[in-house]
């Protein structure tokens, strides 16, 4: 009887022992697996999205005198965009009290051959409008095209300068602009909402 009870001792011993072991060992691999999961998520990355804007490296303004004479030809051209380089601007002369018609192209010069943006924006003229303002008071510009809906688009506009000065013409693109919106048709940019793609100022004179 004696060696039965001093048995179940041993059982009852090995059973707490076996128990406790086994509760260990599943906090262990509980803790394990949590770890792992972490690390797992941390380094997990998310996927790039590329953003839904056109590349646009180049700028060319060209300036026609509707009297005839020499263009005047305004460029921008940033190869390398954000980056440290800056980007190349050549200004123009303007003649006073004279009457232009301008006409913008804009290019991806990183595609070989160089993509035109200028026939993105011509089929997708309803989603694209330009905007210009000068800091020369005496200089106004204004549309001459419109797209389906009859909104201005500003690939082709007239500059009508007036008394000499020097100052600057800042041309930027939205790209889904509420046209409806008020002053918008009108080249006020307060309303017009949408994204820049991009904004660029020219140095002019007008002599």
């Amino acid at each position: 009887m004696k060696l039965f009870n001093n048995f179940l001792i041993f059982y009852e011993d090995y059973l707490n022992n076996f128990t406790q072991n086994l509760i260990q060992m599943t906090k262990k691999i509980l803790a394990i697996a949590l770890i792992s999961s972490l690390l797992f998520t941390s380094c997990k990355k998310d996927p790039v999205i590329p953003p839904d804007v056109e590349l646009i490296t180049t700028v060319i303004y060209t300036l026609t005198p509707t009297d005839g004479g020499a263009n005047v030809t305004l460029s921008f051209v940033d190869l390398d965009g954000d980056g440290e380089v800056e980007p190349t601007i050549v200004s123009g002369v303007l003649a006073a009290n004279t009457s232009y018609t301008g006409s913008l192209d804009l290019l991806n010069e990183l595609e070989s051959p160089a993509e035109s943006i200028t026939e993105e924006i011509e089929e997708e003229d309803e989603e694209h409008q330009f905007f210009f303002s000068s800091t020369i008071s005496d200089l106004a510009i204004s549309y001459d095209d419109q797209d389906a809906d009859g909104n201005p688009i500003g690939l082709s506009s007239t500059v009508v300068t007036g008394a000499a000065a020097s100052g600057s013409i800042t041309v930027i693109l939205r790209h889904e602009p509420d046209k409806s919106a008020a002053g918008v048709s009108d080249g006020e940019i307060g309303n017009a909402g949408g994204e820049t793609d991009i904004e660029v100022t020219f140095p002019v004179e007008v002599q």
